[in-house]
Parts: C-alpha cells; structure tokens; sequence
C-alpha cells in the first residue's frame, strides 16, 4: 500500500489532525481540548 492510499483511509483527514498540532519548546503538541473534540467526549474523560 503506496503512503498516499494509507491517508485516504483514515477516519478522522489527516488534514484536520495536523491543524491541531502545535509545536512548541521543540515539541508536537496536541491540546486537551482538541483531542476531546476528535474522541467525541468530554475534555476531563482525557486529562
């Protein structure tokens, strides 16, 4: 399977994820609040 076939089968666009990635001190960072979005849940189900 070729990179560009993987993408096309994700659930969630890659496209969306990578607009949530902060980088910052060096680091790739998603925030709390984002990664409840995409789950779907509350952000204290994450923390």
């Amino acid at each position: 399977m070729t990179p560009t076939n993987k993408r096309s089968k994700s659930i969630i666009p890659i496209e969306s994820v990578e607009r949530l990635i902060h980088f910052i001190r060096g680091q790739k960072i998603i925030l709390d609040r984002d990664l409840a979005k995409l789950y779907g849940v509350e952000t204290k189900t994450i923390c």
